[in-house]
């Protein structure tokens, strides 16, 4: 090496240990300036891989031009933006929720009531509605997210179920009240058919964009670190003087926010609603899948399950109708997962 045959550091250095010292400064910096290239490196292939990604999304209608196609996409879509809404929150916090479709089912019943009560028409103006149905759906989430979260993990995982069958079960009780609860309409769009499932596709790929950013911005704050820690030792995490509580609701109600927007946007695509086909029990099942299938507390871990996992239901949908082979489906996943982890 240069160090070794220089005259200038042979009368420079008179002791060995000097020169170790100046050999050792160098190596360590050549390792830092290696790791720093080798990490810009691993950022920009991310960075290309994510374009590359959302380059592919964006073009999939105009290759795939048919309607049984493009409608299972719309599908992966909005139940992708749904599993990254429910990632953000039991992903990032370890905390396994089985009522997250009750949220889901509330966005649905948001949008049409406000829809109904509004005389709102068909298009663009019910997709503005979204955010306000995010926020209400957030702000029905408090009180249920408040008690549960009060409980540990297997409590907090009951309290969940609890709280989806009883609020599954209000529009059955209202229904005597507003008997229109029981199979609502929604406006239908005035886009014709051809477009119809092509800007749904594209309605559905931008709310996945902005829950995606979201995830990220989260993910990388030190919000997101606290969240993560939490759900790796929350013991240790309060010990710090973190109050881990506010954290905890605050992640719930803006994952139920998203997860009620993904519900309205699935009850406009189809036009019709029920308690039955809002409140759906698979979905509590379906959603803890899709994290699990794609990877639990990554950010494109959702939208990977959600590929895999409706893309395989539809399907199964399709070719045998109502013999309900997506469950068996779901079923065998999930047993996959257990025994492999």
């Amino acid at each position: 090496m240069w160090w070794r045959k220089s005259p200038f550091l042979d009368g420079l250095f008179s002791h060995s240990d000097a020169r170790k010292v100046l050999r050792y400064c160098c190596m360590h910096m050549r390792q830092v300036c290696s790791e720093h290239s080798t990490l810009t490196m691993k950022k920009q292939i991310t960075l290309l891989l994510t374009l590359l990604t959302i380059g592919s999304f964006v073009v999939f209608p105009l290759l795939f031009s048919n309607p049984a196609v493009t409608s299972i996409a719309v599908f992966v879509l909005i139940f992708a933006g749904a599993a990254m809404g429910y990632n953000l929150f039991s992903g990032y916090t370890g905390y396994l929720s089985l009522g997250h479709a009750a949220f889901y089912g509330l966005g649905a019943y948001i949008l049409a009531l406000l829809c109904q009560f509004w005389h709102i028409q068909g298009g663009w103006f019910p997709l503005f509605l979204l955010p306000a149905v995010g926020v209400l759906t957030g702000v029905c989430a408090i009180l249920p997210g408040w008690i549960a979260l009060k409980t540990k993990r297997l409590t907090f995982l009951v309290m969940t179920l609890a709280f989806f069958t009883l609020i599954a079960q209000l529009p059955n009780l209202l229904i005597g009240v507003m008997p229109a609860l029981a199979q609502l309409t929604l406006p239908l769009p005035s886009w014709n058919g051809q477009l119809y499932n092509v800007l749904f596709y594209y309605v559905a790929l931008f709310v996945l964009l902005v829950v995606s950013a979201t995830a990220w911005g989260i993910r990388h704050s030190r919000y997101g670190l606290i969240l993560l820690a939490l759900r790796d030792d929350e013991a240790r995490t309060q010990g710090l003087g973190i109050h881990v509580g506010l954290l905890k609701l605050t992640a719930f109600l803006l994952s139920a926010s998203f997860v009620g927007i993904a519900g309205a946007l699935n009850a406009y695509f189809i036009g019709l609603l029920t308690p039955a086909s809002a409140f759906d029990n698979t979905l509590n099942i379906t959603l803890a899948l899709m994290i699990l299938v794609g990877g639990s507390g990554t950010i494109w871990g959702p939208l990977l399950g959600a590929i895999i996992t409706v893309t395989l239901q539809q399907y199964l949908t399709l070719q045998f109708g109502a013999q309900q082979w997506d469950l068996i489906l779901n079923g065998i996943l999930l047993l996959s997962i257990v025994l492999l982890l």
